[in-house]
């Protein structure tokens, strides 16, 4: 082995600046994340009969129903209505996640990494 080591196949190994930008960017994910879990995203379905909100964690926080979009005779519709206005929230939580990642990561992909 030559004096000093292994140094890796780039030659040099990691400098400290790219270790530096590296730990920033952890911490810059993890506050991120943190906001993200507090933040609400709201969607309607029904022409706003229905209207979920959720949070970056997934977890519905409200639900409103409009008393017209409840009909005895038609369960299902008001059921379709609202897996719709959750998964529209839902997305929306999503695509918020994404779009902060990517302005975070400067666009590059990370695989699922973090």
């Amino acid at each position: 082995m030559a004096k000093g080591g292994y140094r890796g196949p780039m030659g040099g190994g990691m400098n400290m600046n790219m270790l530096k930008q590296a730990q920033k960017m952890q911490q810059d994910m993890l506050k991120m994340q943190e906001e993200m879990e507090t933040k609400e995203y709201e969607a309607t379905s029904g022409g706003g009969m229905v209207k979920a909100v959720v949070n970056g964690k997934h977890e519905i926080i409200r639900m409103e129903i409009d008393r017209e979009a409840v009909d005895p005779e038609d369960v299902e519709m008001l059921q379709d209505m609202i897996v719709a206005a959750v998964n529209e929230a839902m997305r929306a939580a999503d695509a918020d996640a994404s779009a902060n990642m990517s302005k975070l990561t400067g666009g590059i992909n990370l695989g699922g990494l973090f």
